[in-house]
This record gives structure tokens, sequence and C-alpha cells, in this order.
């Protein structure tokens, strides 16, 4: 279980990165703070291209930089946008790959928060144990 104060350090995370998405076709830009299991933070913002289908979400962006820097496991997630909307179902399945259990912290600019599981908003989800050999046990 989160303390507020971890809470809001990963609000604030995804509101900082925030400011730095790209977004010069939508306009809607997204941060994300994400944990892994030993505390450390990664932060990603969305950043959009000319080629709709090369843009990347906040949360796939921060998940890439944890995997980069070695981490596998995480246990939290802050998503900070305009108006707390939920991650896309691209990003939940990136997600569940790495912590099928993990909170699911949805922020919105006016200090609005909702608070979910991720099985909560991706149930019966695809997860690596399900494949035939998988050497990845989630």
């Amino acid at each position: 279980m989160l303390t507020e104060s971890e809470i809001q350090a990963m609000v604030t995370a995804a509101e900082a990165v925030r400011e730095h998405a790209y977004v010069p076709y939508s306009g809607f830009a997204v941060g994300a703070a994400l944990r892994a299991e030993d505390g450390t933070l990664f932060a990603g913002c969305n950043v959009e291209n000319a080629s709709y289908g090369l843009t990347i979400c906040a949360e796939r962006n921060a998940v890439f930089q944890a995997v980069a820097a070695g981490a596998r496991t995480f246990d939290a997630v802050a998503v900070v946008t305009g108006n707390g909307v939920s991650p896309c179902g691209a990003c939940r399945q990136v997600l569940a790959e790495f912590g099928p259990q993990m909170t699911v912290i949805l922020a919105n600019t006016s200090g609005v928060r909702r608070i979910f599981t991720l099985d909560q908003l991706l149930p019966a989800a695809f997860l690596p144990s399900q494949l035939p050999d998988s050497p990845c046990k989630s």
C-alpha cells in the first residue's frame, strides 16, 4: 500500500515530466511516473510524430526507460493528464507485462486523483505466464 507522500511524489514527478511532452498534433500532454519495487521512479512523457503510428505514450516511455536502466518489476504508476483519463489499451498491456497487480494513480491538472489496480483496468490480461514454455513468471 502506498502512503500519501509516496502517491504525491509520483504525481509530482508525472506532472513535471508532462511539461516536456512533445504534442504538436493533439495538444494532449501526458506524464507518467513508474515506480520500481525498490522505490526508484522512472518518468516518461508522450512524444508525437507526424507519422501518427510512431507516437509513444508516456506510460510506455516510462516503462522502456526503466527497462533500459535494468528494472523489471513495478508496483505503481502515476499518470497525469489534463482530464485524468486512463491509460490506453496498449499501455495497459505493456504495464501488465511487468506488474499485473500494480497500483494505477490517475490524476488531472486540478489535483483530482483516482486509484485503481491494473487488473481492474485490464481484467483477464494476456500475461507472459500464459505462453507455453515462457521463462517469465508474471
